[in-house]
C-alpha cells in the first residue's frame, strides 16, 4: 500500500509538471486558453490513454479518475498566470519532466503486469505511457517529436521498465523496486540532458550516393 501511495503522489506532481510544460508550448504557438488546456490534457494523459486503448484496459485512467482532468487544466491555467517567471525554473521543470517519465513508465508497467501481459509488452506499455503524451504534444505543435530526435528519452523509459520488471521478478519488495527504478531512470535522464547523450542518427542524402 505504501508503494502505491508513493507512486500516486509522484504521479500527480508529474501530471502537473507535464501540463505546465505543455501550456508553455501552447503559449509559444499563441493558442487560446482552451487550446492551452487541451494540449495540457493531451500531453499529461495521452500516454496513459493510448496504453489503455492498446491493451483494452477500460475505463481510461482519466475517466475512472476525473480529477486528473482538473489537475492538468488547473496546472495549465496557473502556468498562464506565472509564465513570466517560469523561465527561471527551467531546471525544475526538466527535473520534474524526467521524474514524470520514470513514474509514468512504472505505472504503465504496473497496468500491463496486472493484466498478465508478457515481459516485452510490459516494457512497451511502460514506454507508451511515458513517451506518447510528449509525441502527441509535439505533433499538435507541428514539431519533430523529441522521441524521434535522437535524444535519450524512450531509451530511459525502456531501461526504467526493464529494471522495474526485473526487480519484481526477482521477488524484491515492491517499494524497494520502485526506488531502485527511479534511482536508475531519473539520473540517467538528467545526465542525458546535461551531456547531450543521444542515439545515433540515420542520415540519408541520395545526392551523396
Amino acid at each position: 500500500m505504501g508503494a502505491q501511495i508513493l507512486l500516486q503522489v509522484i504521479f500527480i506532481a508529474a501530471l502537473a509538471a507535464e501540463a505546465m510544460s505543455a501550456a508553455l508550448a501552447a503559449g509559444r504557438r499563441k493558442m487560446d486558453w482552451f487550446g492551452v488546456c487541451v494540449l495540457a490534457c493531451v500531453t499529461a494523459l495521452g500516454g496513459g490513454s493510448m496504453r489503455d486503448m492498446l491493451l483494452g484496459h477500460y475505463p481510461l485512467a482519466w475517466v475512472e479518475h476525473p480529477y486528473y482532468l482538473l489537475v492538468t487544466c488547473g496546472a495549465a491555467l496557473v502556468t498562464i498566470g506565472v509564465a513570466r517567471v517560469i523561465d527561471r525554473l527551467r531546471w525544475t521543470f526538466l527535473a520534474l519532466d524526467a521524474l514524470g517519465l520514470v513514474v509514468f513508465t512504472i505505472i504503465g508497467c504496473d497496468v500491463a503486469i496486472g493484466m498478465g501481459e508478457s515481459p516485452l509488452i510490459v516494457i512497451v506499455a511502460g514506454m507508451v505511457t511515458g513517451c506518447v503524451g510528449g509525441v502527441l504534444r509535439d505533433v499538435l505543435c507541428n514539431e519533430i517529436p523529441l522521441l524521434f530526435s535522437s535524444e535519450l528519452y524512450a531509451t530511459v523509459s525502456i531501461v526504467t521498465g526493464a529494471v522495474y520488471l526485473a526487480g519484481l521478478q526477482w521477488g524484491l519488495p515492491h517499494q524497494l523496486v520502485i526506488v531502485i527504478a527511479v534511482l536508475i531512470g531519473f539520473p540517467l535522464r538528467i545526465l542525458a540532458i546535461i551531456y547531450k547523450w543521444a542515439m545515433p542518427k540515420f542520415v540519408y542524402d541520395k545526392d551523396s550516393w
